[in-house]
């Protein structure tokens, strides 16, 4: 099969100048990822903010999932045996195939999976040319031992379980890691990436990737593609990060969902999880803008989607119309008359909760002898999906429950639990539907359960099943009722359902008896709310929103220049603005020399210092640089931080010439020998009184968390609490503040880890232009700005250096944050090292510069000298 995505090399000599410069360059190895027709420089056109066209009308969607929506089967012929294939209709769990409902008619749709058969090596090519032109799929063929273990293995047996809060605490509870079943999960995976290259125009088409069996799919298409747009969607549950944080390979799949543009969920549960273990395990935090979740990830916003998949409708209500439907529910009435049946359809899984119902059927007819005979649980049991020795116990314990219950309740003509192994009809499930009076969803997990929906719909009114079932046998308005566990996805969805805990067998046989006998007006006014909502959120709704959503999501890919970084399932992409990037430090050390009048501002905490140092105080080799640089007459350096004078001056004092600005800029001195001097704001500080209790409330009610009172200032922090309780906590202690503190003449502001409540026109973005405004009344303006800072307070000075016009037009200015993230800064360092080496190298220019002129014999010396800068411009 001929790949899509090099069709624009084969073409290449028909494409204009213009056609060129689109075509994306692609590296797999770290390094900027430019365009095509880029000319010199770092970064080539991308880098001057050049724009690729938008999408092209001949995008399409590549659903990957686990299968494919196919059925095959092998007819045997005079010439051998033949491959047959046809869509895979009424299978009510098709959901990739019914998601073309939501998409645009015109909209090409190619499905990559596996089949649901086993294709002998000599068939596979041909069977896979056929796929392609008549259904537009592409199969993955795998290996028996490669779907053993990446399947029953990996997926299966231990993924599925540990996703359903069931850990192996022993060796004969669940199967435990094991590192040769996730390698070939992996190789599934990348046999899967492999099919993607092969279809996929990387400029136009969208892949949306399907559940938890290709979680690291994301990373391997990001590696080969930096602008693919991928989104994926998780249909079981995810875990607490109490237990997913069990998982040996945890950051690798976290990193890999990160690689998407869209990560969708069922609930909201289940983002949230995903959310907090991002923020535990990652150092991730997310923003809410708009009504979308968004988590920055290396430049680029993985966006979270939240939306519940629904029913296909049509489907159902054509299967409803059937004569084959009508014909077994009038069977099903007649074998039934005069009983209340109560429906489970499940797959014969640990999870579903089908022993702990059986119990609840018990225990209803124990407590209830007038429902003895009267009312029936029809249990349909699809088949496992999987094998192993907890199924084969899932097994024994339903046959055990049932048929003690039956020998101890039943009676000629009557079962109380009539048990049906499947797999069913679609007819037969739908008749069961029509024909029961409420519908019992135990499972102690699950990740969404689409039993309710399609009850609901099959519920409705339909003319054909009417004159099967006969005037008034459910009522001339349709009613249902329905009794869902709490511990699945579409529990939030059916507010007018009993919710149960499925642990808890008094309240689900409470449940059950309350949907047998609850009166027809309340069972019409609950079906109807449910009505309303199933056939407006159906599957083509849910398939729309997310196509929407994606779209939105990778509206910035082309507005941002990338790099990709990292090895292995450790890639992810780096994506910055076009004006945004990397401070080179041959090119800053290059300005250096060449000015005269020099202002460098340098914040400490997390700029100079890493945040996780419990020794805050600069080190020797800090010291020595910042000596270094106030020691050249062209320059004036001050560390402008929100930490307090004391500290400042105290850490400080081997640099009699630093300048510092502490608290924000509350109190700056230009020297050691100089005189703190505040700025000229209201000396009233009676607003602390206000403060300081509500913040010890907060700090005793928050674990790790701490008060750092300051002479201007007051700051919580909590950078030593729990990373979900300490934001949320900060959030409350905000509003609060806020409220308090609405008439004083302070503001409330959030920092990194922090909340501070300071007076009002006190900023680090006023220390500049104080600075700036002392040094040209001296007839000094500078021509060298250098400013350096890692957070929100930082932002202020940039935002100054970026707003003032008073600089002279050839002045070289370096506004640099501190990490890849949005900033009004121009440039960014990776770390505090990166920031250190690049002083260091200035330090060592001044050194350089100030050496008087030497003698021919020293000339070797000097050299030596000025290749201290060099080495330590080589960094970058």
């Amino acid at each position: 099969m001929l790949s899509r995505s090099c069709f624009n090399l084969l073409n290449l000599d028909d494409y204009s100048v213009t056609d060129r410069a689109r075509i994306p360059k692609l590296m797999n190895v770290p390094g900027i990822i430019t365009d095509f027709g880029g000319g010199g420089g770092e970064g080539g056109d991308e880098e001057k903010g050049e724009v690729s066209p938008s999408v092209k009308n001949g995008s399409r969607r590549i659903i990957v999932a686990n299968q494919l929506p196919v059925k095959a089967f092998c007819k045997d012929e005079k010439e051998g045996k033949k491959w047959c294939f046809e869509w895979d209709r009424y299978a009510l769990d098709t959901l990739i195939l019914q998601l073309k409902d939501g998409l645009s008619p015109d909209l090409e749709i190619v499905y990559v999976g596996c089949l649901k058969a086993d294709v002998e090596l000599n068939d596979q090519e041909e069977v896979a040319n056929f796929l392609w032109e008549k259904f537009r799929c592409v199969p993955t063929f795998l290996s028996l031992d490669l779907i053993n273990k990446y399947y029953h293995g990996f997926c299966k047996h231990y993924l599925w379980p540990l996703f359903h809060y069931l850990l192996p605490l022993t060796s004969s509870h669940g199967v435990r890691f094991d590192r040769s079943n996730w390698l070939a999960y992996v190789s599934a995976n990348k046999i899967f990436a492999d099919k993607v290259y092969e279809v996929i125009n990387p400029d136009d088409d969208y892949v949306w990737i399907q559940d938890y069996h290709l979680m690291v799919l994301p990373t391997m298409l990001r590696k080969k593609y930096s602008r693919i747009k991928v989104g994926f969607f998780l249909h079981s549950p995810f875990p607490s990060s109490e237990i997913y944080r069990t998982l040996p390979v945890r950051d690798e799949i976290l990193r890999a969902l990160l690689n998407c543009d869209l990560v969708g969920f069922q609930t909201f549960d289940y983002a949230r999880h995903f959310l907090s273990c991002c923020s535990r395990m990652l150092g991730l935090d997310y923003q809410s803008k708009r009504g979308y979740i968004g988590i920055d990830y290396f430049g680029r916003t993985v966006t979270i989607k939240i939306l519940p998949v629904g029913i296909h409708m049509g489907q159902i209500q054509n299967v409803m119309s059937l004569p084959d439907t009508a014909k077994k529910a009038k069977e099903l009435k007649e074998k039934y008359e005069g009983k209340i049946v109560l429906l489970g359809i499940d797959d014969m899984d640990m999870f579903k909760g089908i022993g702990l119902k059986f119990l609840a059927m018990g225990h209803l007819l124990e407590q209830s002898p007038s429902l003895r005979g009267r009312v029936v649980l029809v249990q349909i049991t699809n088949p496992p999906r999987s094998r192993g020795n907890d199924i084969r116990e899932v097994e024994e314990e339903v046959k055990k429950i049932a048929s003690e219950i039956n020998m101890k309740y039943g009676k000629p003509g009557y079962e109380p639990i009539v048990c049906i192994n499947g797999p069913v009809s679609t007819q037969d499930k739908i008749a069961h539907y029509a024909i029961s009076e409420c519908v019992v969803v135990n499972a102690v997990r699950d990740g969404m359960n689409l039993v309710p929906y399609e009850y609901t719909v099959s519920r409705q009114s339909n003319n054909n099943l009417d004159k099967a079932l006969g005037p008034g046998f459910n009522g001339e308005q349709r009613k249902s009722m329905i009794v869902v566990s709490e511990f699945i996805g579409c529990s939030p969805s059916l507010s007018g359902a009993i919710r149960v805990n499925p642990w808890d067998i008094e309240s689900v046989a409470t449940g059950m008896t309350s949907g047998a006998m609850m009166n027809d007006r309340e069972k019409e006014l609950r079906h109807e709310k449910h009505y309303r909502y199933v056939s407006s959120h159906d599957v083509a709704y849910w398939a729309r929103s997310f196509d929407q959503d994606l779209k939105r999501a990778c509206e910035e890919h082309y507005h941002k220049r990338c790099w990709g970084i990292g090895l292995g399932l450790g890639f992810r992409v780096v994506a910055l603005g076009p004006n945004f990037k990397k401070l080179s430090v041959a090119h800053i050390v290059s300005s250096y020399k060449l000015t005269n009048s020099r202002l460098i501002l340098l914040d400490y905490d997390g700029t100079m210092l890493p945040e996780d140092k419990v020794d805050k105080a600069p080190s020797a080799e800090v010291i020595s640089i910042l000596n270094g640089l106030c020691s050249d007459p062209k320059n004036i350096v001050f560390i402008v931080s929100g930490r307090g004078r004391d500290t400042l001056s105290k850490w400080f004092s081997p640099c009699p010439e630093l300048g510092l600005s502490a608290e924000h800029g509350y109190f700056t001195r230009w020297s050691k020998d100089s005189d703190w001097e505040s700025r000229p704001v209201p000396a009233d500080l009676d607003w602390k009184k206000v403060v300081l209790p509500i913040m010890k409330k907060y700090t005793e009610a928050t674990d790790g968390s701490s008060i750092e009172q300051k002479e201007s200032a007051l700051v919580w922090h909590h950078l030593e609490a729990d990373p979900d309780f300490g934001i949320w906590q900060a959030k409350e202690l905000l509003d609060h503040l806020e409220s308090v503190l609405a008439n004083e003449p302070v503001v409330v502001k959030r920092g990194q880890h922090i909340v501070e409540v300071k007076p009002q026109d006190v900023s680090k973005g006023l220390v500049f232009q104080s600075l700036l405004a002392s040094m040209q009344s001296k007839g000094k303006s500078p021509d060298f700005v250098l400013c350096i800072g890692d957070d929100r307070s930082d932002e202020d000075m940039f935002e100054s250096i970026a707003s003032n016009n008073s600089l002279p037009d050839n002045a070289e200015v370096f506004a640099c944050t501190v990490g890849q993230k949005p900033s009004m800064a121009k440039y960014y360092l990776d770390d505090p090292a990166e920031v250190v080496k690049m002083l260091q190298g200035l330090s060592a220019a001044s050194t350089a510069m100030q050496l008087p002129p030497k003698s021919p014999v020293h000339q070797v010396a000097s050299v030596e000298d000025l290749s201290i800068v060099k080495n330590h411009a080589s960094f970058v």
